[in-house]
């Protein structure tokens, strides 16, 4: 459930341009905040936000979302060149 109110537009200069960012906050259920928040933990080239893109993006595109821009994001987020280069 979305809680929270805050909505601003800003221009956002990433691998993928868009015109705006919208800011929001969730209640997330603690079993998902931890499990997410042991990924951050293990992977430190994720964050929260990145995650949260990623995972709503990539929710959409697999569930008919016809979008060039919500694909490109989703693969902006997965397949950065900082994620293809963790190990090494």
């Amino acid at each position: 459930m979305v809680q929270a109110q805050k909505v601003q537009a800003q221009e956002v200069v990433e691998d993928v341009r868009l015109d705006g960012v919208v800011s929001f906050q969730a209640e997330l259920p603690q079993p998902l905040q931890e499990a997410m928040a042991g990924f951050i933990e293990t992977c430190p080239n994720w964050d929260q936000y990145r995650l949260i893109k990623a995972a709503l993006a990539g929710f959409l595109v697999q569930n008919g979302v016809d979008s060039r821009e919500i694909t490109r994001l989703y693969v902006a987020n997965m397949f950065r060149s900082d994620s293809l280069m963790q190990g090494f």
